[in-house]
């Protein structure tokens, strides 16, 4: 019976623990350097009364150097406030174990694009690359993300992480808690 109970442990450990392969989306390595940027990956979701919102984190490495790619989209009929990121912009993680991990923008001042499709609603897109500080790495794939905060450049924002959902989007489900746990190592 021990033996067992043993076997079933050591099964599910394993599954606990075992990496996701890494489904890239680019992965370039030539004369200039290496490339390579992970699958958008959905880490929020919100329908409410016509209104759509989503962000989509992708791992990217550039000669070694890892960032993250947030994207962010709106879509609505109604007036959306628009959200910029500057040189100041941060993303702020609260883990489960209670650290802080924070990531840095580094990219240029930018608040997105609009775009009206032909239904009538107005679609926002904003995309932000963010730097991984010194030992973020270590405590991102130790501890899963329970809150991410964004500090925009007139604004904050906060998300709350589930465990696991199910887009309305495209039916799959999508599991942010663990997110960088599951991929930090694709761009290692």
């Amino acid at each position: 019976m021990k033996q067992v109970a043993l076997a079933i442990f050591f099964m599910m450990s394993g599954q606990i623990f075992a990496q996701i392969n890494c489904d890239y989306s680019v992965n370039v390595k030539d004369s200039i350097g290496t490339y390579k940027s992970t699958k958008e990956y959905m880490i929020y979701e919100k329908n409410f009364a016509g209104n759509k919102n989503y962000i989509f984190f992708s791992l990217t490495s550039t000669d070694g150097t890892p960032t993250l790619n947030v994207q962010f989209i709106q879509k609505s009929k109604d007036f959306m406030k628009a959200q910029c990121f500057d040189k100041n912009s941060k993303l702020f993680f609260q883990l489960n174990n209670g650290k802080i991990v924070t990531l840095l923008h580094f990219d240029k001042e930018s608040c997105g694009t609009m775009v009206r499709d032909n239904n009538g609603f107005d679609n926002r897109l904003l995309v932000g690359n963010f730097m991984f500080l010194k030992g973020s790495f270590e405590d991102l794939k130790s501890s899963p993300v329970n809150l991410m905060r964004i500090k925009y450049l007139t604004d904050l924002e906060d998300y709350v992480f589930r465990k696991e959902f199910t887009s309305e989007m495209d039916n799959k489900a999508y599991h942010p808690e663990t997110y960088f746990i599951n991929y930090l190592h694709c761009v290692e």
